[in-house]
């Protein structure tokens, strides 16, 4: 098993088949040496460097219905709430004089924000802090919608395709939403310039090891600049309420692999990893991992944006969040830095941390 790992780490993919073996019958020691040659390939091109995201869920209202969701429209329970240009503008002010260099709208498909509005807001953080990143997650949207989005300032967009496979995504999301569409818009997204996030969950229902490795080689095909992945939790409010949730471990394998297969990649140490073990995020650095994304959604929100249940620091200030990933880190040897923490391309990191 080792000799394949090895051979991931060399050729960045690997057969349908040696995908499959390697998912179906790593040993626990096999899984040492996959999280050290992940960990290795971190370290080699980013030190012990973690990069921070300041997170901004500024609404939980949403037009979709995706049936694993808590915020889904059809939620009656959800506590819905937005927040105001103003009030956004004041998360980013906190999160600057707290070291943020990239800051992450996300919010739920809300229709209420019209797109002229969206672009006031991008543009007045642009504005505001010239130095910063900007990140969107407002999900599927036209292409001119992209690119005046990208034009009034953004630099990245997270858009999780979920599941590559179409049979899959049915049983995922309701007939409104397609896995063809949401592929379309990541392509949209990389043409227009920005750097693009993928990913999927791990364990969602009705998921196969085939789904798994479908996923896996779109991404490789896509070469996103971010992936993020974590295990599915469930809410109690959807119809996936009585399904299990995803495994720790075999998230930490998949971000092993990812490690391998896009050496210089932008990949977190996910929320929902810290919510199914208290040490998940940093088992995910370990892994491979290299970016957080504390919360800087003013506390009184935090709770109502429920994409699954027990999620956690919902009722810590943003200072204390920061703080505490940033001793949760230091204890495993990591640094969080103030820095935007952009992609770069294999070549541009020689003579820093790579060597080729």
């Amino acid at each position: 098993m080792q000799s394949l790992i090895d051979k991931l780490h060399k050729e960045k993919t690997l057969e349908k088949d040696e995908f499959e073996t390697l998912l179906t019958t790593l040993t626990e020691e096999d899984k040492k040496y996959l999280f050290s040659k992940a960990r290795s390939v971190a370290n080699q091109f980013f030190g012990n460097r973690i990069y921070v995201r300041g997170l901004i869920e500024f609404t939980n209202y949403c037009k979709n219905d995706c049936y694993y969701c808590g915020i889904r429209k059809s939620n009656l329970k959800a506590d819905r709430y937005r927040l105001n240009k103003e009030e956004i503008l004041s998360c980013c002010e906190q999160g600057y004089e707290l070291g943020f260099r990239t800051f992450v709208l996300q919010g739920g498909e809300d229709l209420w924000y019209s797109h002229e509005e969206m672009l006031d807001i991008v543009s007045s953080i642009r504005n505001a802090y010239p130095d910063c990143a900007i990140t969107l997650s407002l999900g599927e949207k036209t292409y001119e919608q992209y690119l005046e989005l990208f034009k009034a300032g953004a630099n990245r967009y997270l858009l999780r395709h979920e599941t590559a496979n179409t049979s899959h995504y049915s049983k995922l999301h309701p007939p409104s939403l397609s896995a063809e569409n949401r592929k379309k818009c990541l392509y949209d997204l990389k043409e227009i310039g920005y750097q693009v996030g993928t990913g999927f969950m791990v364990g969602s229902p009705y998921q196969t090891t085939e789904n798994l490795i479908e996923d896996l080689l779109f991404i490789k095909h896509f070469e996103p600049q971010m992936i993020g992945i974590g295990p599915f939790i469930t809410h109690k409010d959807t119809p996936f309420a009585d399904f299990p949730s995803g495994q720790l471990d075999l998230t930490l394998v998949l971000i092993a692999i990812l490690r391998l297969m896009h050496p210089n990649a932008l990949i977190p140490a996910t929320t929902a990893l810290g919510t199914i073990d208290p040490n998940g995020r940093e088992k995910g650095i370990l892994a491979g991992a290299n970016v957080v994304m504390p919360n800087l959604s003013p506390v009184g929100v935090r709770k109502k944006y429920s994409l699954y249940d027990n999620k956690i620091c919902t009722g810590e200030e943003a200072a204390e969040c920061r703080m505490c990933l940033q001793n949760r880190m230091k204890k495993i040897g990591y640094e969080l830095v103030v820095d935007r923490g952009d992609y770069r391309p294999i070549h541009s990191l020689k003579g820093e941390y790579y060597e080729s």
